[in-house]
């Protein structure tokens, strides 16, 4: 059974972090690229950065550079979100989601069941 189980979600202050971690089974996780989408009260998904299976190179919507960070670790098969200088406007679901591969550029084969992430003062 494929299992995609997202943790670290939470209400965090304006400005503060949160790690977000998703644990994959069920699927050979080495071989698929690994995205994290967001969806933000009354509004749709949003896909937020994608790392590659091949050489774990990232990509990132434009407007998330260089606060949020997504890596993965190939001996635990998880994959992870560091976000950093979190503003309001980052509250929403945060979903784990396998690419159907080769690369970023293909759609999502499995989603986790989000976790949520709450910026507030």
């Amino acid at each position: 059974e494929v299992q995609l189980v997202e943790s670290g979600g939470g209400l965090v202050q304006p400005g503060g972090s949160l790690r977000l971690s998703c644990a994959a089974s069920g699927f050979s996780f080495s071989s698929y690229p690994m995205s994290w989408v967001r969806q933000a009260p009354g509004k749709g998904l949003e896909w937020v950065s994608c790392i590659s299976s091949n050489d774990d190179s990232t990509v990132y919507t434009d407007s998330l550079k260089g606060r949020f960070t997504i890596s993965r670790d190939g001996a635990k098969n998880t994959v992870y979100l560091e976000m950093n200088s979190l503003r309001i406007e980052d509250t929403a679901v945060y979903y784990c989601a396998a690419n159907e591969g080769p690369t970023c550029l293909q759609g999502f084969e499995y989603w986790g069941q989000g976790t949520q992430v709450t910026v507030s003062s």
